[in-house]
This record gives structure tokens, sequence and C-alpha cells, in this order.
């Protein structure tokens, strides 16, 4: 984790002046040396988490009772690591890239897909859920879950937040890449701020016909239809199972340009609000079954809604993290935001097909503090809003320790059988990428923890 210490006081809700001192120790290099950014004007002014609004990449957007996004959050806005020249984000992004301009040419002679990959990650609810048919009161909304500026505007959790826009824009073909939020557990493979790439095909009625012996006798659509597991109620099973195969082939052809050749693949049938019928793909990989991406034939509401209401599609995301950790041997997704030049000059390679296998740096010990505290009553919680939730915790975890922490797991869950209080215990394990921690400095941060679990959070702790 890379911090500008000399903006911390500006951006911390919290007065914990101890621990920037701290911090800056620990980090000497400011974010913005390290997030280099596309824009040709210079660098975005530092985020400001201020009492009644928010400024993030150079806008101002209000408070209000949803407002959940930390500086530390807002720290990584703008770093773009998937558009960092040789970091390996950017190496995947950049290998997909290349397989899809090699692959599909259009008739002018020029690629078939587009990309986008520096959209702005602040988008509206509306673009984020709406858009894509997730409902109100879907647990994919929850605030627990997400990082919010206000009620109508947050993070984008994922990138097919722009699908709709773009489609509306006239685009057919369409990859899109870039940085997302969410709140989440912590873990060697989970991080609150990860990196996605997605792709869109559009076809009309002549384009997916065209090569079908009497094809002009087909359609894409039927009126009177029933939604069965197999197509929506307003596509022709025809069309459906074309659009599949032109799918999966697409997605096979792209996997075994990445991992080669020999790779075993299977689909599983699954659910997503905006694809039916809708699949994962798994790879067997070192012995194991590992899902890649998700993808499927898109919701023609969707498509209506953008006004491509005479085309059918399909759509596919994937992570780039989760592509590049096993594809580079690397075992930390911490390791992404890493400044230490061990890491990054292994990436730094002539061909971008050039195999790398990442040799580990040295491995400092870890250190773990427990945590214990009785949660809040259900009565206690403020009205309207969720009870206590662990990815509270984690989210107030993160905020103070940043990258030492490499994983906090719930060790214990204790329910008092005479008062029916709970109490949870969290086990912290820290650990630095760069050096060697002493339990003095890791005290120091977990005494953070507890007291700001207390003030932020309503727990009582059993320190």
């Amino acid at each position: 984790m890379i911090f500008a210490p000399s903006v911390l006081p500006y951006l911390q809700p919290w007065p914990r002046p101890l621990l920037h001192r701290l911090l800056s120790e620990f980090w000497p290099n400011g974010c913005a040396a390290s997030c280099r950014r596309l824009s040709t004007k210079g660098h975005a002014p530092q985020p400001v988490i201020g009492q009644d609004s928010v400024q993030v990449l150079g806008q101002s957007y209000p408070r209000d009772d949803f407002t959940n996004v930390t500086p530390k959050i807002l720290e990584k806005v703008g770093c773009n690591l998937h558009n960092q020249s040789h970091h390996p984000l950017w190496l995947i992004k950049e290998r997909i890239k290349a397989h899809f301009y090699s692959s599909y040419i259009g008739r002018s002679g020029n690629p078939l897909f587009s990309v986008h990959d520096n959209l702005s990650p602040v988008v509206t609810t509306e673009q984020n859920f709406d858009s894509l048919l997730i409902p109100p009161g879907h647990p994919s909304r929850k605030r627990g879950d997400n990082y919010y500026l206000n009620r109508t505007t947050m993070l984008r959790a994922h990138t097919s937040a722009h699908q709709r826009d773009l489609v509306r824009a006239g685009l057919d073909a369409f990859l899109l890449a870039g940085d997302v939020y969410r709140r989440d557990e912590i873990d060697a493979s989970h991080y609150p701020v990860f990196h996605q790439m997605e792709g869109v095909r559009l076809f009309s009625n002549r384009q997916l016909f065209s090569r079908v012996q009497n094809g002009g006798e087909l359609s894409l659509f039927e009126r009177g239809g029933r939604r069965t597991p197999e197509k929506q109620e307003t596509h022709t099973l025809e069309a459906v199972k074309l659009v599949e195969f032109d799918l999966k082939r697409t997605l096979t052809q792209l996997v075994s340009y990445l991992f080669g050749a020999d790779l075993e693949i299977r689909w599983v049938n699954c659910y997503f609000p905006f694809t039916h019928p809708s699949f994962e793909m798994e790879v067997r990989f070192q012995g194991d079954w590992m899902e890649v991406l998700g993808c499927g034939v898109m919701e023609q509401e969707l498509l209506n809604s953008a006004g491509a209401e005479d085309k059918l599609g399909w759509a596919f995301g994937l992570g780039l993290e989760r592509l590049a950790m096993v594809l580079y041997s690397i075992p930390d997704i911490r390791l992404f935001w890493s400044q230490d030049e061990r890491f990054l000059k292994q990436f730094r390679v002539q061909d971008i097909h050039q195999p790398i296998c990442f040799q580990p740096l040295s491995k400092y010990p870890p250190l773990h503090n427990d945590i214990s505290f009785w949660l809040p009553d259900d009565k206690e919680s403020e009205a309207g809003r969720e009870s206590f939730t662990e990815n509270d915790f984690y989210e107030l975890v993160r905020s103070i320790g940043g990258d030492l922490v490499e994983k906090v797991s719930l060790v214990d869950n204790f329910t008092h059988p005479k008062t029916g209080r709970r109490s949870q215990c969290y086990r912290i394990i820290y650990r630095h990428m760069e050096r060697t921690l002493t339990q003095q400095e890791v005290r120091l941060v977990h005494q953070q923890i507890e007291q700001a679990a207390e003030s932020e959070l309503g727990v009582q702790g059993r320190f």
C-alpha cells in the first residue's frame, strides 16, 4: 500500500496522529508518485473527504447517510494499474487486447473490437445497478458491500456499469477494462480494489445468420415465446444457440491463447441478473478446477434500453488479478500495489507474450494479534441502517492497518447462554511486504483498531 503522508491529515476522518507518524515511517513513497495516469493534463487533484462533501477526480459530491468511502480507498482512484506500462495487470490486459485485435478483423480491415480502459470509476447507482437490471433490494446493492459517495453515486463495483452507455453510443463490439471497488474479506486473494476486463459483441439478424443455410428465413426474435432455462422469452432458440456457440468459441480461444492449447475446459450453468442463459468457465490448472470468467447471452431488456432492440448479443467478464496470479505465480494480491523494484523489474519484458514466473521476494515473518468484542444489539443500530457486519470490521481494519494486514479471520463466535449477547473474536495477521515488523510497531496499529472498533462500530471491547 502506498500512501501520501503529507495529505493524510486532511483525508482522515478520525484524529490518529500517532498512526499517521507510524504510516509515514512504513511507507515513505507517496501515492502521487507511484500512480501514473494517462491524462495529458497532469495529476488529478488529491481526493478529500470533507464534512459535507467528497472530492474525487476534480469533482465534488455531497455527503449523506450512505457515504462510506474511506481515505485509503480514494487514494487508489486514478492509479490505473492496468494502464501502467509493464505492470503485470497491464501485461494481461495487453495480451487479451492483442488476441482480439489479431483474431477479429472488421470488413474495413481494422480490429473489430474497440478498447476502452480509461473511463472514470465514479458512476451513478443507476449505472451500476439499474442499467443492468439489478432490482431494488438485491443483496449486491448493500451499503456494506460497496463504496458509496452518497445514495446516488458510488465507485463502480464492476466495469459492466458502462455497458449500456457504450451500446447506446452505437458500439457493437468492445472490450472494457478498469478498476472496480468492493468491500470484502481480507486475505491473500481479496482486495477492495481490483481490475476487471469484459467484452461485448452484438449481432444483427444478417450478421448472425449470414453463413447459415436458408439464413434469410431465420429470425433473432419471436412473439409469444416463453422463458426457459435455454433462452429468453423474446429470442428464438436458433438465434440463442448460435450466439452461445460464438461466445463459447471466442472464450475458449482466448483462454487457450493465455494458458496453452492443451487446456482442459468445462462450462457451468449459473445465474446473473443481466444475462440469460449464463455460464461460468472453469479451467483445469495444476490439478484443480478454477473459475476464470462469467458470461452469457445479454438480457434483451438491457439492449432495448440502450437502443439496440434489433440486435442480440453476448457479454463476458473476468478478473485481471486472478489471471495474473495464476499465469505469473504471484502469491499475494497486495503485491500488485507494491513499488518494490524487486517486484516490478520482473515484468519489464520486451515481448508481452514472454513467459514470466515470479520469483518471490524474501518473505518476512508474520505477527498476529487477536481482538474480541461484544456486538451491538440490533436495537442499538441506527434506524434504517444495517446492523454490524463482518465487512464493517474488515473495512475499519483496512482503513487503519492498510497493507500491513495480510489476513483477517473470524476465529470465534460466542453467544452468551443467559443474556443472548454475541461476541466475536478476530485474528489479524500483520506482515510487511518489504521488511520485518516488530511487535511494538504492530501493537500501536492494533490499539488504534481496538479504539476505532468501539467508537465507530459501537462494539464493546473485551481487550
